[in-house]
């Protein structure tokens, strides 16, 4: 990545830096902690630089299981000492979430939806951002439902839109909505497309994503407790959504694509198709083929780390 000059105040000499997590928010300097108080962290009781100042690679996801499982298969891809059984979940003081660190790699679980992810990833921010982080890329691992994709297909986000197909989240501040861009990094998208290619039998696309506030009316299925719309009606949505560029439905990427844009993050979201939302609403598929369907996200930013740190060449 190219470094940004700077030119301090009161120093004769140009001094180049690299491009750090940005907060945009004034009034966290004018306090004296900073309580991270859905991780259990502090800066005022965690040497946070010390703990996190390393941090290349912040991976995310719904399932708490799924991400230890994640830091554990890491751990063994990047061939790092000691046992991945004994990683330590550093939000144990905690019941929201989970956090595992493995070398220069985060793993976090963000439970299920906008609010939740939401919170999460503000407290995230800022701990990126009082550690001193650098040059950090973070990925939404996830599941999702395919418009007009065979289920186990590995979509790549390039926009992440709302349930209008705009690229845009909402969000309500004192009684005003505030509208944000949602475009993710084009060149990280291109680089995991590429890692791709390189994996074996590993089907994957790089498309818009639709996030919706739930999982079953707002994604238009016919099979939630509720339900005011017809089975044409929904079938005429999902393809509007096709020809809008939608590749998936999920519940969680606006607002992830929203604030890492606002606060200088590079960000990506992939997501494995579970099936395909024009055959069906009900995931039907046997256990051990969803199991292997979830850990083609996993494998593919596994590759990218990898070929980031020069495991691959």
């Amino acid at each position: 990545m190219a470094q940004i000059l700077l030119n301090r105040m009161g120093n004769d000499h140009n001094e180049y830096i690299k491009p750090s997590v940005q907060l945009k928010n004034p009034y966290l300097d004018t306090m004296e902690e900073d309580i991270l108080y859905h991780f259990s962290l502090s800066t005022k009781t965690h040497n946070l630089p010390e703990m996190f100042g390393d941090i290349k690679f912040v991976c995310v996801g719904g399932s708490a299981t799924r991400m230890k499982a994640f830091a554990q298969f890491i751990h063994q891809e990047l061939k790092l000492p000691g046992s991945p059984e004994e990683i330590r979940n550093i939000c144990e003081g905690t019941d929201r979430y989970c956090m595992y660190k493995v070398g220069p790699v985060l793993s976090i679980s963000h439970g299920m939806g906008v609010p939740s992810i939401s919170i999460m990833l503000h407290e995230l921010i800022k701990l990126l951002h009082h550690a001193q982080c650098h040059d950090v890329v973070l990925f939404r691992l996830g599941t999702s439902g395919g418009v007009g994709l065979a289920p186990g297909t590995v979509v790549i986000t390039d926009k992440a839109v709302d349930y209008s197909f705009r690229p845009q989240f909402e969000q309500v501040v004192l009684g005003k909505v505030i509208t944000r861009n949602t475009e993710l990094d084009e060149g990280v998208a291109n680089e995991l497309l590429q890692c791709s290619s390189e994996l074996q039998n590993f089907p994957a696309v790089i498309g818009h994503t639709m996030c919706a506030h739930d999982f079953y009316e707002g994604q238009g299925r016919l099979d939630g407790a509720l339900c005011s719309f017809s089975h044409e009606e929904k079938l005429e949505y999902l393809r509007e959504a096709h020809e809008a560029g939608v590749r998936n439905i999920e519940m969680e990427s606006t607002v992830l694509a929203a604030m890492c844009r606002v606060c200088g993050l590079k960000a990506a979201v992939i997501c494995v198709t579970l099936l395909n939302r024009f055959d069906g609403d009900q995931i039907t598929s046997p256990h051990d083929v969803l199991v292997e369907y979830q850990q083609r996200p996993q494998v593919l930013v596994s590759h990218f780390i990898k070929k980031r740190l020069g495991y691959i060449v």
